[in-house]
């Protein structure tokens, strides 16, 4: 999972945004229809962003017309049947409830569903606002392997932008640590656009391997000694591609000043 990650830095608000404070709320209708469920599988879709598309197997994203990112993490599912294209969209969540809470939580985009058994409940699709709601408030309050599955998908929503609230999360000492490791990872790539939009991508360097070791081997360096490198490359290099492998590595540190970084960047304080 971790090389298909390096692989593309993605936007988390591709599309215009609703609003973005309030995400977690708006989702609430949504979280008591799955709680009143109680006890079985429940299914619903939503509109993935515009890049996105997948074959029920496989999540890509789609960049300048090629494939960036490949998330192959959920083949031969029980949930979803596979299809020859790639599709774009619909999102598709299948949620595990156990006593009307929320135990685990799969991932798809494209294909279809397999037919239903009597433990399944499908909502259909649900607007847009309403899932992303839903999957931040799970990521925030829920547990487990429930609340960091959440994460991820409610990335690919589309019209929505999610960075505030996974912000939130990531700065809460309360939450588990794997969900707040999701968070700062996916803070990390809205950061790392939002560093390079609007700039022209430079032509191929002949010493950019070089340079994408260089900020490897920083990574890998004591935080007090890596972290400020790290940032000061994010905040000045020239090349787009070496402050979007910078700011990377700093979603993977979790250190604070990484999340200030993030937050100053998106919101443009």
């Amino acid at each position: 999972m971790l090389r298909s990650l390096i692989a593309g830095a993605l936007l988390l608000g591709a599309s215009p945004a609703l609003a973005q404070s309030d995400l977690p709320s708006r989702g609430a209708p949504l979280a008591q229809r799955v709680a009143g469920v109680r006890d079985g599988t429940v299914r619903l879709t939503f509109t993935v962003r515009p890049d996105v598309c997948g074959d029920g197997n496989n999540i890509r994203i789609i960049r300048n017309g090629s494939r960036t990112y490949t998330d192959d993490s959920y083949r031969r599912s029980r949930d979803v049947e596979w299809d020859v294209d790639c599709q774009s969209g619909p999102g598709r969540v299948a949620v595990d409830v156990r006593g009307g809470e929320v135990q685990d939580l799969r991932f798809y985009v494209g294909g279809r569903w397999r037919p239903a058994g009597s433990d399944v409940t499908d909502l259909g699709q649900v607007p847009a606002a309403q899932a992303a709601g839903f999957l931040l408030g799970l990521a925030e309050r829920g547990t487990g392997r429930a609340a960091r599955n959440a994460v991820y998908p409610s990335t690919l929503v589309d019209s929505v932008t999610v960075w505030p609230t996974l912000l939130k999360i990531a700065r809460d000492d309360r939450a588990e640590r794997e969900t707040r490791s999701q968070s700062v990872f996916w803070l990390g790539q809205a950061a790392g656009d939002a560093a390079t939009k609007g700039l022209t991508e430079l032509a191929d360097d002949p010493e950019s391997e070089i340079r994408d070791q260089a900020v490897f081997a920083l990574s890998r360096r004591p935080a007090d000694e890596g972290v400020p490198a790290l940032i000061r490359i994010a905040r000045t290099h020239r090349d787009p591609k070496t402050r979007r492998s910078a700011m990377f590595w700093l979603g993977q540190s979790k250190d604070p000043r990484a999340i200030a970084l993030f937050e100053e960047i998106l919101t443009g304080k």
